[in-house]
């Protein structure tokens, strides 16, 4: 079950570069070296155990982090709200692992005095293993 992870942050990284498209320079499935503004990165993300008896499930929390500069948030906003809407319909069949619950936990959006606008959408995913 340990690929379940890689699994759900591919499936992230797919729907939100469908989602997005061309409103961000690019979709990184981490911190990129190098990247013009605005992106999306996937942040912080922890899984822990959601199985029963007889029943292999993960629990994944994933955060993903869009980056923009300007004076005004309001295109941050419109990317926020266009990266759920791709994350709510992302594949759910992940190879050997399914999605069986995706719930949205927040959004939050936060800029440091002459640094980039940085909003932050975060999730749960519960997979189960299919194998």
């Amino acid at each position: 079950m340990s690929d379940a992870a890689g699994a759900v942050q591919a499936a992230l990284v797919t729907a939100l570069r469908a989602g997005l498209g061309d409103r961000v320079t690019g979709v990184f499935d981490g911190p990129p070296a190098e990247a013009k503004l605005p992106y999306a990165a996937i942040g912080e993300a922890t899984t822990s155990d959601w199985g029963a008896k007889g029943l292999e499930g993960r629990e994944h929390r994933i955060a993903v982090v869009l980056w923009d500069e300007g004076g005004r948030p309001s295109r941050l906003h419109a990317l926020m709200a266009l990266a759920e809407g791709a994350i709510d319909e992302m594949a759910r069949e992940l190879g050997g692992h399914s999605i069986v619950g995706l719930l949205f936990l927040r959004a939050r959006l936060v800029r440091d005095a002459g640094r980039p606008w940085a909003g932050l959408v975060e999730y749960r995913v519960r997979t189960v293993s299919l194998g």
